[in-house]
């Protein structure tokens, strides 16, 4: 498939994420992604004026979805969701309900493998129940707590490969990437790059990095969507 370059509003301010949101489309930005930190913010308010000011693109609400998996999925649908993530380590069921939701309603699936303890395991079953992506996740705390201990800080490309070997749907990596390695997510295999905390979020506060993020952008979209589709 040809590299999507996916943004993550990780802030906690509709006015700010709408603001980060045009200027991330105006470098070259592909997909909106309602983080969960917004989602906590403003709710479904967050998802509608997102899909209000700029129809047609596609947003992944980052619902991290349990349980009550249909309910969710719908309520985000209706709001203006293409998208919506439900969790590997979530019941089954659960993974089923949104993939149902997700074929009721006409969107898409992503399935989150953070925090299971074998995760090409858990990529594999998601992707049996019917979810359309992968999202090979270390987690936010997992990955400062291991580096407060002293312990290496784990990374997502870690076992990107395996991952995507074990799948035929696309994959995404997330969780701490440095600017360099998100961009080398296409050459694993990956080619939905989500820019992020700590890329564009300053993950300390959740606001908006400081700096010329649009130049930065615009970069960074030219290099990923540069690669060739055919290598992918």
């Amino acid at each position: 498939m040809k590299p999507i370059v996916q943004i993550s509003l990780d802030l906690t301010n509709i006015d700010e994420a709408l603001e980060t949101a045009a200027l991330a489309l105006r470098a070259g930005v592909d997909w909106l992604e309602a983080g969960t930190p917004l989602i906590l913010a403003e709710g479904l308010h967050g998802v509608r004026q997102l899909r209000k000011s700029f129809p047609g693109i596609p947003i992944v609400a980052d619902l991290k979805t349990m349980d009550g998996g249909y309910l969710e999925a719908e309520m985000m649908a209706r709001a203006g969701a293409t998208h919506v993530v439900v969790m590997a380590r979530a019941h089954e069921e659960t993974v089923k309900c949104v993939v149902q939701a997700g074929k009721d309603f006409g969107i898409k699936v992503m399935g989150d493998n953070l925090g299971c303890k074998d995760m090409i395991a858990a990529a594999r079953q998601l992707e049996a129940l019917g979810c359309h992506y992968i999202i090979h996740h270390i987690g936010y705390d997992e990955r400062r707590g291991l580096a407060a201990q002293g312990h290496k800080m784990p990374g997502p490309l870690d076992q990107l490969r395996e991952v995507v070997e074990a799948v035929s749907i696309p994959v995404q990596a997330v969780g701490g990437l440095t600017l360099e390695q998100a961009i080398r997510c296409p050459a694993y295999g990956a080619p939905m790059v989500v820019l992020g905390a700590p890329l564009t979020i300053d993950a300390d506060a959740f606001k908006t990095a400081d700096g010329d993020l649009e130049s930065s952008l615009r970069l960074i979209c030219k290099k990923i969507h540069s690669y060739d589709v055919a290598e992918l």
